[in-house]
């Protein structure tokens, strides 16, 4: 039957249509009320309110960059995260680079999808949202599992496509150069042992094809009828249609899933090709040592179709973790598990710190769990939660966790409510506050040519003290610790070029007295100008009078001059006035 001949409905028929769906829908309890008119000559009206802000997306990054970015969250994984960041840059640089030259477009170029295959707990999601918040690029997540389950092939994939569009404000041309990330992949891979096709799977990967490669998706979807109603109101204001869609043709799509069974296939096949006389039978220890050698019949041998394997030409595998990869997760200044218990104490006024061997211990608890990372959070909270529930109805201020206390949980809670052990758990605290501080100074030092590159500045003995204080003292990622003491010494040097403008008079703080005005910044109550003010009443008059005396207008302050101005100043006046005396008696 042709359509081309159909009339455009009637306004009126379509309030018809849509009363008799929201009856059948919601009975009478929903009902249209506004009636429709045609569009009156009138000025047009703003479809989605104000235009949304574009965002900038770092497409500047090198491979080494992001890898260098990556090795600060994820421990191991080396591999993955080489051919993750070098992968992920080439794709969005070559964006970049055909915006800047559209002679440079190939009819039937190949996109990078990334297929990622590792066993639960291992990062396969956290990476990509690393990455995604790196690139400043939307990010939207699905899972495979979830297509197979619905039953309208299709709809749910684009879905995620349109997802990409609320996360970038509305903006579309962000959207297009999104991620979109589909975890349990080898869920929708049909059955090896059933005759015949698996519609149900198969359907979702055909469903897939499209949008992985280069298709248009409408943002209004036909089966929503908020959508529908959406546009007739648009119609009746503007008498036109609103026919917007996203293109998928730079949108990068990683794929992950365990894919348990995928090893037996790898060795059946490796074996088969070693058959014949000296044939060496290939023994692998563990299911990581096999799944490296991963090929394209492999994936389609474990139930992919061809096209599908086709579209995901990158394949990287992420081992399982190791016990003391899981305590490496735990001593990683920037681990979600540690500072994510921390805050939960702080919100009840109790701060915590963590004796390493306690983290051993989680480390060895979590790993019997075969979870991966995931048995970290589980084990920490096995751990903790008696304290947690006690602790918050106590007058507890601070937590030092050890082996000690662990031994012994209600022994140890009877502790906390005699005063006279305060003292004693202050020290402990204030030991493991130490240790802490030492572990990030070591950590700085170790990575201080990445971050003096991220952030453009110096990486001293005394800012990296600075740092490692901070990060020790408050709840914070060692990123963020290394933004605000950049933001304080940058303040600092603004005091310095404020008290020359101001008075002709130009001091230098040195490193010792910049790390105290640091301190008391983190303080709260105390502002910029606050420290400023007090700087001016402690030195102004006295510096003016030794310039004015001796000609010298440069003057490095001290810590210990901050402590105590009035003897910085009289020595001051007495060296700098004696010497010029000398020189006309020589």
């Amino acid at each position: 039957m042709e359509k081309k001949n159909e009339k455009i409905p009637d306004p009126k028929e379509i309030e018809r249509e849509l009363g008799e769906f929201l009856a059948k829908k919601f009975g009478g309890d929903v009902k249209i009320v506004s009636p429709l008119e045609f569009p009156q000559k009138q000025a047009r009206e703003p479809a989605g309110g104000p235009e949304p802000k574009p965002r900038n997306i770092n497409f500047d990054l090198k491979p080494e960059q992001l890898i260098s970015y990556l090795d600060q969250y994820i421990v191991r994984q080396d591999s993955a995260k080489e051919i993750l960041a070098t992968k992920v840059c080439t794709h969005f640089n070559r964006i970049k680079h055909q915006a800047n030259h559209d002679d440079d477009f190939l009819v039937g170029g190949i996109k990078n999808n990334i297929l990622l295959i590792g066993p639960t707990g291992v990062g396969k999601t956290y990476i990509i949202k690393l990455i995604s918040k790196k690139l400043g690029v939307p990010f939207v997540k699905g899972d495979a599992t979830k297509f197979s389950e619905t039953g309208y092939v299709g709809g749910d994939v684009e879905d995620l496509v349109r997802d990409l569009v609320r996360e970038a404000d509305g903006d579309i041309e962000l959207a297009e150069n999104g991620i979109i990330y589909i975890d349990e992949i080898d869920k929708i891979a049909s059955s090896r042992n059933l005759v015949g096709s698996d519609i149900s799977r198969t359907g979702v990967q055909r469903a897939l094809l499209k949008p992985m490669e280069e298709t248009d998706v409408e943002l209004k979807t036909p089966h929503d009828p908020i959508s529908m109603m959406q546009e007739i109101e648009k119609f009746r204001k503007t008498g036109k249609r609103d026919s917007r869609t996203i293109n998928t043709r730079n949108i990068l799509f990683i794929m992950s899933g365990a894919f348990g069974e995928l090893g037996s296939i790898i060795g059946n096949r490796l074996s088969k090709q070693q058959i014949g006389f000296g044939a060496r039978i290939v023994k692998y220890k563990e299911q990581d040592d096999i799944l490296k050698h991963v090929h394209s019949e492999d994936l389609i041998r474990f139930g992919f179709e061809t096209e599908f394997v086709g579209r995901l030409p990158v394949i990287a595998v992420l081992h399982h973790l190791s016990q003391e990869d899981l305590y490496e997760i735990l001593i990683n200044p920037n681990n979600p598990v540690i500072l994510g218990k921390r805050l939960d104490f702080a919100s009840y006024g109790v701060d915590i710190k963590f004796q390493d061997a306690v983290l051993r211990k989680i480390a060895e608890d979590a790993y019997k769990e075969n979870t991966g990372a995931r048995g970290l959070v589980s084990a920490v909270e096995k751990t903790l939660i008696k304290f947690e529930k006690t602790l918050p109805s106590r007058k507890v201020d601070c937590f030092p966790v050890s082996e000690t206390m662990l031994e012994d949980v209600q022994k140890s809670l009877d502790v906390f409510f005699r005063p006279e052990n305060k003292e004693r758990l202050d020290r402990e605290f204030e030991n493991l506050v130490r240790e802490e501080k030492a572990k990030i100074v070591d950590y700085l030092n170790l990575n201080k040519k990445v971050f003096s590159e991220k952030y453009s500045m110096a990486f001293t003995h005394a800012h990296i003290d600075m740092i490692a204080s901070l990060y020790s003292t408050n709840i914070m990622e060692i990123d963020k610790a290394v933004r605000k003491i950049k933001h304080y010494l940058d303040e600092v040097k603004n005091i310095e070029l404020l008290f020359y403008k101001n008075h002709d008079i130009n001091i230098v703080l040195e490193d010792d007295a910049v790390g105290c005005i640091i301190t008391e910044l983190t303080r709260p109550n105390i502002s910029l100008s606050d420290i400023y003010r007090r700087l001016e009443a402690d030195f102004e008059l006295g510096l003016k009078l030794v310039r004015d005396k001796t000609g010298k207008n440069r003057f490095f302050i001290t810590k210990t001059a901050l402590s105590n101005p009035e003897s910085y100043i009289e020595t001051l006046i007495r060296d700098e006035m004696q010497d010029p005396m000398k020189e006309v008696e020589a």
